[in-house]
């Protein structure tokens, strides 16, 4: 239409990365509707997944911890104010053994070789990223004292964040989405395994806000379900739960 004004959001690639991205989640903290609906041998490590499929917790050293759930704070606490709701936090995985652990949700199935993908991600991210960086574990940053003298930051908010990666099942990441009432306020435990990852992430879908279509969606399917389980609340629930989601699944380091 002529005369109308039109605003365009551009938002960069958050997983341009020379590390293969061997798991993806879309995060919400909630849990109705929040599973892939693929079948396990159809999932590879191009399937976005989703709350009900994550059978991880992320532990990091406390710094970065600190640094992650205030900028959490901070974002939710702006896009609350907005009246914005429905948001994700999308989080990349790679595991630094290069090793997908195998798993009842999300098993891995390679449609393409690691030399392929990795010539095609270096393509798609060449005006962005000239040379490998290290992949380093969180272990490899506490023993090392220095580490400016790298052409890049070794781990930043977002972008090549070093963690462990501890096998652990939704019931003890969070209860109220593994069909218990409310939100537990115990951490989550370890699996016994764990794996060094570098991680990725951001929030998502910014643009939703509370408006009639999601307060009609939030009655209906207030009908079906437990009206906390589902995606389309008042921003004010949606931020607070989604920040303590994440508070179960961003740990800090013993």
């Amino acid at each position: 239409m002529v005369g109308r004004r039109v605003r365009f959001i551009v938002m960069g690639n958050l997983f341009c990365s020379e590390h293969r991205i061997h798991r993806r989640y879309d995060l919400k903290g909630s849990s109705y509707g929040r599973k892939s609906d693929r079948f396990e041998e159809e999932t590879g490590d191009a399937t976005t997944l989703k709350d009900l499929d994550l059978n991880f917790a992320f532990r990091m050293q406390r710094p970065l911890y600190k640094e992650l759930h205030e900028q959490l704070r901070r974002d939710c606490a702006f896009l609350e104010s907005e009246g914005i709701m429905d948001y994700s936090l999308l989080v990349g995985v790679h595991f630094c053994d290069d090793i997908v652990p195998a798993s009842k949700m999300a098993l891995s199935t390679f449609t393409t070789s690691p030399e392929e993908l990795s010539a095609n991600m270096l393509s798609a991210c060449q005006s962005s990223v000239s040379m490998p960086e290290p992949c380093l574990s969180a272990k490899d940053l506490d023993k090392m004292a220095d580490h400016r003298n790298f052409r890049k930051p070794l781990a930043r908010l977002g972008a090549h964040l070093p963690a462990r990666a501890e096998r652990t099942s939704m019931s003890n990441i969070d209860p109220f989405l593994s069909g218990g009432r409310g939100f537990s306020s115990g951490r989550s435990k370890s699996g016994g395994e764990a794996y060094d990852v570098i991680l990725y992430f951001g929030i998502i879908d910014i643009l939703r806000d509370y408006d009639i279509s999601k307060r009609l969606e939030h009655a209906y399917k207030s009908l079906q379900t437990d009206p906390s389980s589902i995606s389309a609340v008042d921003p004010r629930l949606y931020s607070q739960r989604f920040r303590d989601f994440m508070g179960r699944i961003f740990i800090k380091e013993c």
